[in-house]
């Protein structure tokens, strides 16, 4: 049995994708992979999310496909039997952090403040997702974590952009970032998956 990926490790960027149809997840999957990034964090926030997720790990197998806006327990096992390999969470409540580990999956749990940070070590988890990044204080925030927490490593998501995630990116404490810009309404909408493989490889190559 193979170990479960670093999630902070796979890539630079995490995609953060609003899938409307399976079609438009699967579309949009390769154009990432196309580009480099070989990992997707499809959220739940449509009522096609599940099956999208089942349809990219079936026909994008060579894509690490998650699950995101991960907010209520049941959501967990839902995403695991769709075929998630990973699962994200905004927030942290306790049912909800339970519910995540009983996948057996790996997962991030969204953190935004110091005390959410103590909470989530306490519960044997190191990897986590600062949200909403910027409007939490962003990299001032995070450069002031490390030092009372240096074991916390981070994905900071919400408010990212492909002009700031080299800034988090330089922090020792990030492993990866969190971004929507991957993937334009317009370019989605449109099928222009060219473009999104264009912003996937620029994103690619962001050093951490």
């Amino acid at each position: 049995m193979s170990s479960p990926p670093d999630l902070l490790g796979v890539v630079p960027v995490l995609p953060v994708v609003v899938a409307r149809t399976p079609e438009e997840g699967v579309g949009i999957a390769r154009a990432l992979v196309a580009g480099g990034l070989p990992a997707i964090e499809l959220t739940l926030r449509t009522p096609a999310a599940l099956d999208a997720i089942r349809a990219v790990s079936e026909e994008v197998p060579e894509i690490l496909v998650g699950a995101g806006t991960v907010t209520r327990p049941g959501h967990a096992k839902l995403a695991a039997d769709a075929g998630a390999r990973f699962l994200v969470s905004p927030g942290t409540t306790g049912a909800l952090l339970h519910a995540m580990q009983d996948t057996g999956l790996p997962f991030l749990p969204g953190v935004a403040t110091v005390s959410e940070v103590l909470a989530a070590l306490e519960a044997g988890c190191t990897d986590l997702k600062l949200f909403p990044a910027e409007a939490s204080g962003g990299t001032a925030f995070l450069r002031s974590v490390a030092g009372p927490v240096p074991q916390a490593r981070f994905c900071p998501t919400g408010g990212v952009t492909a002009a700031t995630a080299p800034a988090y990116l330089a922090l020792p404490n990030v492993g990866c970032v969190g971004g929507s810009w991957l993937t334009p309404a317009d370019a989605v909408a449109s099928g222009d998956w060219d473009r999104i493989a264009t912003l996937a490889a620029e994103a690619a190559a962001l050093l951490r």
